[in-house]
């Protein structure tokens, strides 16, 4: 399995940006799918954003449309979050999984999670 490790996280006034990385291990990272969730206070994991192995084909929830942009670098092992017009309901504690399958929105597809970044926006 693909070893993850998120950064990045951290303090920002709403309707600032963050840029979330996800660093992998190994030399297959090319072959997995990659997703982006989050898991606020008291609340359920929730996706976010998924990209294909080669990066051409990306999905968002609705609520993040217009102001996140997935990304992957293959050839540095890295996944990224670019986050805009950040909200004080995305505050999150938000982490990078990987499949070796077609993306899906479903946390229980991917086996292999980072640690979690935290986030937090202040109004």
């Amino acid at each position: 399995q693909v070893q993850l490790v998120e950064s990045g996280g951290g303090l920002v006034q709403a309707g600032g940006s963050l840029r979330l990385s996800c660093a992998a291990s190994g030399r297959t990272f090319g072959s997995y799918a990659m997703g982006w969730f989050r898991q606020a206070p008291g609340k359920a994991r929730e996706f976010v954003a998924a990209i294909n192995w080669s990066g051409d084909s990306t999905h968002y929830t609705d609520s993040v449309k217009g102001r996140f942009t997935i990304s992957r670098d293959n050839a540095k092992n890295t996944l990224y979050l670019q986050m805009n017009s950040l909200k004080p309901e995305d505050t999150a504690d938000y982490y990078c999984a990987a499949a070796k399958r077609p993306y899906t929105t479903t946390y229980y597809d991917y086996p292999s999670w980072g640690q979690g970044t935290q986030v937090t926006v202040s109004s």
